[in-house]
């Protein structure tokens, strides 16, 4: 099997992805796309991806996977260990709310060609921009946070004391709070749980400042 992740270093959700297949130990090569260049725009990538948005998996001569949580839906399905959802029904809904509260409602708010239409179409300046992008990225970790600390299936990670796809969801969405400088002294769990994914080696590997092509700082 092969498999090839069209991906980019500054790419929240390749990180989902690429932390994805680590974690199960599955190898992949990684074609940057450069999102800052606008390289998601060019005939040949939205020939595989005509939302011009990363990633993209594709796996042997497959037609492209696109959309991370349905790529770990696809790798929970296809490898199923280690796992990255709860045995019970209730257990994979909790975590797939968790997940979706990053990558479905706050995440799609911060992408470039968001960030562009503020910009281009809306004539926000800069500083303008930057809130609205710490806005909602600190809005879903103030919605994690009151989840892990009312919930009592929290554990060392989000549901129980084995990581899943809502620590993959919220590691992404602290790495987004590093980028737009937000504060996390108000979010102790959701710290908590970040540096417990930070300890295992798939995520370390897959985050967005080890990624081939990153600066040596993160940058809005």
């Amino acid at each position: 099997m092969t498999m090839k992740l069209y991906g980019f270093w500054r790419s929240l959700a390749s990180f989902r992805v690429r932390a994805a297949l680590m974690y199960k130990g599955l190898a992949f090569d990684e074609i940057p796309i450069d999102l800052m260049r606008g390289v998601q725009h060019e005939p040949e990538y939205r020939a595989i991806n005509p939302q011009s948005v990363l990633p993209a998996l594709i796996v042997d001569d497959g037609a492209p996977l696109f959309e991370s949580l349905a790529i770990l839906e696809y790798l929970e399905e296809t490898h199923p260990a280690p796992p990255l959802l709860p045995t019970d029904a209730r257990g994979r809904a909790r975590v797939r709310g968790l997940a979706m509260i990053v990558a479905c409602d706050a995440h799609p708010l911060i992408v470039p060609r968001i960030r562009r239409y503020l910009e281009q179409e809306m004539h926000q300046d800069e500083p303008a921009r930057n809130r609205w992008l710490s806005h909602w990225t600190r809005e879903a970790l103030v919605v994690l946070e009151s989840h892990l600390s009312s919930e009592r299936e929290t554990g060392r990670f989000c549901h129980g004391d084995t990581p899943s796809m809502a620590d993959i969801c919220l590691a992404s969405q602290v790495f987004a709070a590093r980028f737009f400088k937000v504060d996390l002294s108000a979010m102790p769990r959701v710290q908590r749980v970040f540096d417990a994914c930070m300890t295992i080696d798939a995520f370390d590997r897959a985050q967005p400042l080890k990624t081939a092509g990153a600066p040596s700082e993160p940058m809005h």
